[in-house]
Order: structure tokens, then C-alpha cells, then sequence
């Protein structure tokens, strides 16, 4: 039972408001962009400065609450709400503060993605991160975070020049590479085990105004052909160009003839920073591979591109991923996946092949928590949809999913992309796990923050 005169006295103390059960905004305050994540916490603090953050950090851990921090509510796991805790929620904590001169911005830990971007490009800046705009920076920066710029320019976390966080026992520290050093290595890929990060420090670098971006979309039927051209196209691609390739349903878009829509395809997701000129010539073997259906690759300004998948991606609908890390995208690898492509359980789920590499793995896997130096690509099988009537359906093509990955990718998994709320922290931290644990001890013994892919203290 909760100390009614402790909660009062806590929502004194805040600045920002204290949501709880039956508040008129509490359905709002709980719900997160997974719709399968229908979580009742006791408390929702939603925090507007640091203060906030401390007051939570200590009113929770001293009433032995369970706690969930709160970036963008993005996480594919939804784990940043819990049952019958506490959430701190730091969605009003979103200014991004840009120093042009330094090139560095200042981020707050309930900033979106679109945020950071929007306030960065102003100035003809970027850091990279990740391809959906609605995207939490802390989240996303925790757990590692690569997007279009990542090959060119390393992880969101490779980027980092310092961080503000409140740790467990409510103290407020920076962690950077001269202050605090093992705690900014553990917080570089090591997830939101180690407090709450309150402001986020990167380094920018020159992008834009535009870059050469946009899909090259085949019938599915060509897919495994592509993909293997595609394969070795992304062997030798310089470090400024980025292809994801997507097995999916064809939405009705105008680019796309009418007769292909509601059918399965593939599309390769393409950007290139840099001379848009030499982009064409870059990109021209790929876009020019086979019997397209439809080409808009095209500059664009980085806004518009880190949005595009917007909608894809959209919040509120029901979602649940699997992923596996990947050396080689392999012939083997390359035909299970365009078979279960044409089992999709809905138009809305689809296959991600997300190509790594380049500055990403120039990164020794000691240097920071983030352990997947190593890779070139990330397979990732996520099923959508709506009526919880197709639960079980979707979660079966998901198991398929998982076999054929486990058959042919080379282990390990990106955090960001593991759905189950526990129990793959070994595929996600992977060497680095048993350091951690220990940084975990001295940081967090009473292992407050396990809302996670949980390292327990050593």
C-alpha cells in the first residue's frame, strides 16, 4: 500500500504534475507507441527539471516501488511503463540547445528525435540516430542507436560527448570521458540500467541541407535476386551511402501502379550524404539492378527523410519484433527471409534490413557497452497489426521468424529491437555483459531501474 501522506508530500515537491489512477489524464500518461502494452502504474511523474527527477528517483526507491523511465515511450518492449510502480516520465523535458560554433547540441532526456533534428539542421548539423522522427533520443542513445548516418558518422552513442543523469541514490552526476568514465562507458550501449539521464551532450557533424534519398521498389518475386545483388553492392558501398532493404505489403501510394497495390514487394531505402552528383553515380548500380516497378530516389532535406517512415511506424498500433545480428547477409539467410515475407500475417508487418558497418565497427568492442562491432547487417521480422484477435496468428509468423534467424544469423541482437521485456540481456551486451554487471553494483545495487534488458548487479 502506498503512503497516501508520502504521495502527497511527493506531489508537493514536483513542479511538474503527479498523475494517478482515475486522473482524467492518466489513460494518456500511461499509454506508449507499442498498443500490445496496457500497463497500470500507481504514480506517473511527469517531470519538468532535474529537481523532478531526483524527487522521483528517491520517492520510489524508498517505497520499494518498481520504476520505468520514460524517454519517448518508443521501446518496442514497452518498458518505459510498468504495473503497480512508478513511471518518470521526461516527455516534458524535450529543449535541444545548439552550439554551431562548437558543433555540439545539448539534448533533454524527453526529447524526440524530430526534436534534435529539426534544431541541429537549423544550423546545417546533424547527430546521427535513428529513422523514425517520433523516436526517443534517450531511448534510442542508450541502447546504442544507428540510422542513415551511422556507417559515416558511428552509433548515436559513438557521439556522445557527456551526459547529466541522476543516479539510484538520487545524486546528480555528468559522465564523460574525463568525469566519471566507467559510468559513460556503461551508459554507451548498457541501456537505461544505470539511472536516468536527464541531458544528453553530442557531437555534431556537417549533413545537408538535402540528401539523395528515397526507395528503388521491386516485385516480390525478383526479391531474392535483388537481395543478393544488393548483398554484394553493400560490400563495397562508401561509408556515406546507407540501404535498408524492407519485404512488405505495398501501400497505396501514387508511386507505386495501381496493380501492385496489396502486394508484397521489396524496397530499397536509400541515402546518400554528401555531393548528390556523386550520389547519382554511387546509387546508379543499385537503382538500375532488374525490372524496378518504381524509382523516387530524389534529394530531400534531412527532415523530411528522417520522417518519411513516419507513418509506417506509426503509434498505437499492436507490434512485436524479433532481430538478429548478421556478418554476411547470406544466400541462406536471403531465401528464408523472402519465404516468410510471403506468409506477412498483415499489410502493415514487414522485414527490416538494416546495413551497419563502416564507422560503426571501426569502434573496438571494449571501448564502449555497445558490443556489436562486428556486423554488417540487422535482420528484423516485426509483425503489425490491430485487432487483438490476430494475436496469435502474428505471434506464430513471429516464431517462424525466429527459427529462420536463428538458422542462419551469427547471434547477438540490438537492444532496441528486442520485444520480450527480459531475458535476452546476454544477445544484447554479449561480451560486454560481465562488466556491466559490475559497473551495475556500484551504481545501482538495489537494481532500481530494471525496467530493462536488465543487468543485474554482479
Amino acid at each position: 500500500m502506498l503512503d497516501n501522506g508520502a504521495v502527497d508530500a511527493l506531489a508537493t515537491e514536483m513542479r511538474g504534475p503527479l498523475v494517478r489512477p482515475g486522473d482524467e489524464t492518466y489513460d494518456a500518461a500511461r499509454a506508449v507507441w507499442n498498443g500490445m502494452i496496457d500497463r497500470r502504474p500507481l504514480l506517473i511523474a511527469r517531470c519538468v527539471d532535474v529537481a523532478d527527477v531526483q524527487a522521483a528517483v528517491n520517492f520510489g526507491r524508498d517505497a520499494g516501488l518498481p520504476v520505468a523511465v520514460r524517454g519517448g515511450g518508443h521501446n518496442i518492449a514497452g518498458t518505459g511503463v510498468c504495473d503497480d510502480g512508478l513511471v518518470i516520465d521526461l516527455s516534458q523535458m524535450n529543449g535541444v540547445t545548439v552550439d554551431p560554433k562548437a558543433r555540439t547540441a545539448r539534448v533533454q532526456g524527453g526529447s524526440l528525435l524530430g526534436d534534435m533534428d529539426r534544431a541541429t539542421q537549423a544550423h546545417g548539423l546533424a547527430a546521427p540516430g535513428g529513422v523514425v522522427s517520433t523516436t526517443g533520443v534517450a531511448g534510442l542513445t542508450l541502447g546504442g542507436g544507428f540510422g542513415w548516418l551511422s556507417r559515416l558518422h558511428g552509433l548515436a552513442a559513438d557521439n556522445l560527448l557527456a551526459v547529466e543523469m541522476v543516479t539510484a541514490d538520487g545524486t546528480r552526476v555528468t559522465a564523460s570521458a574525463d568525469e566519471n568514465a566507467e559510468l559513460f562507458w556503461a551508459v554507451r550501449g548498457g541501456g537505461a540500467n544505470f539511472g536516468v539521464v536527464t541531458v544528453f551532450t553530442f557531437r555534431l557533424h556537417p549533413v545537408g541541407p538535402e540528401v539523395l534519398f528515397g526507395p528503388t521498389v521491386y516485385r516480390l518475386d525478383d526479391a531474392v535476386e535483388v537481395l543478393r545483388h544488393y548483398a554484394q553492392f553493400a560490400a563495397s558501398a562508401p561509408r556515406n551511402c546507407c540501404v535498408w532493404a524492407d519485404l512488405l505489403t505495398a501501400p497505396p501510394l501514387p508511386f507505386i501502379p495501381d496493380e501492385y497495390h496489396g502486394t508484397k514487394i521489396l524496397t530499397l531505402m536509400q541515402c546518400y550524404a554528401g555531393d548528390l552528383s556523386e550520389g547519382e553515380r554511387v546509387l546508379a548500380p543499385l537503382r538500375g539492378f532488374g525490372q524496378p516497378i518504381a524509382d523516387i530516389v530524389g534529394p530531400m532535406p534531412v527532415t523530411a527523410a528522417q520522417s518519411l517512415l513516419d507513418e509506417t511506424y506509426a503509434h498505437g498500433a499492436r507490434n512485436y519484433w524479433t532481430s538478429r545480428n548478421m556478418s554476411a547477409l547470406s544466400d541462406g539467410m536471403i531465401d528464408g527471409l523472402v519465404s516468410l515475407a510471403g506468409t506477412m500475417p498483415t499489410p502493415q508487418s514487414d522485414i527490416l534490413i538494416s546495413q551497419l558497418g563502416g564507422a560503426i565497427n571501426d569502434v573496438p568492442v571494449d571501448a564502449t557497452a555497445y558490443p556489436h562491432r562486428d556486423v554488417a547487417f540487422v535482420a528484423s521480422p516485426g509483425a503489425r497489426w490491430t485487432d487483438p484477435a490476430q494475436d496469435d496468428v502474428c505471434l506464430a509468423w513471429i516464431e517462424d521468424c525466429r527459427r529462420v534467424l536463428a538458422a542462419h544469423g551469427t547471434g547477438g541482437a540490438y537492444v532496441n529491437f528486442i520485444a520480450e521485456p527480459a531475458g535476452r540481456e546476454r544477445d544484447a551486451y554479449g561480451a560486454n555483459y560481465a562488466r556491466l554487471a559490475e559497473l551495475k553494483k556500484k551504481y545501482d545495487p538495489g537494481n532500481l531501474f530494471r525496467s530493462n534488458q536488465n543487468v543485474r548487479p554482479a
